[in-house]
C-alpha cells in the first residue's frame, strides 16, 4: 500500500517593483559615497584607499559576516605599511573627507567588459 502526501505549492516569486529597487540603490548609492575603486578617504579613525565596492548583498553578507547587508567597501588603511585589506560597512557622513576621487562607474564598466 503507497500513501501518498500532497505537498503544498510554493508560492509564486514575488517580482521586485521597479520604484522600490530603484529607491534602494539610491540610498545604497548615498550610503556607499564617493567610494569608487581608486578613492582614498580619510575618517576619524584612518585614511583609507579603496580597493573594491561590492554590490552584491549575498556577496556583502559574507565579508560583513552581517544578515542585513546590502554593500561592501573593501578598503585598505594606508597609513599602515603591512595593512591587509578589510571590508567595511560603515556608511559615508559629512565627517568624511574625499582626499582623491577614484575611477568613475561607467569607467569601470568599460574596463571591466574588455
Amino acid at each position: 500500500m503507497t500513501v501518498s502526501i500532497a505537498h503544498p505549492r510554493p508560492a509564486p516569486a514575488a517580482v521586485p517593483d521597479p520604484t522600490t529597487l530603484e529607491a534602494l540603490r539610491r540610498v545604497i548609492d548615498a550610503q556607499i559615497g564617493p567610494r569608487r575603486p581608486g578613492a582614498i578617504y580619510q575618517t576619524s579613525t584612518g585614511i583609507f584607499e579603496v580597493l573594491a565596492v561590492v554590490r552584491d548583498p549575498e556577496q556583502a553578507r559574507i565579508l560583513l559576516r552581517r544578515r542585513c547587508a546590502q554593500w561592501a567597501v573593501i578598503v585598505r588603511d594606508i597609513l599602515q605599511a603591512s595593512a591587509e585589506p578589510l571590508a567595511v560597512g560603515s556608511v559615508w557622513t559629512t565627517s568624511d573627507h574625499l582626499v582623491r576621487e577614484g575611477a568613475a562607474r561607467d569607467v569601470i564598466r568599460k574596463v571591466a567588459a574588455r
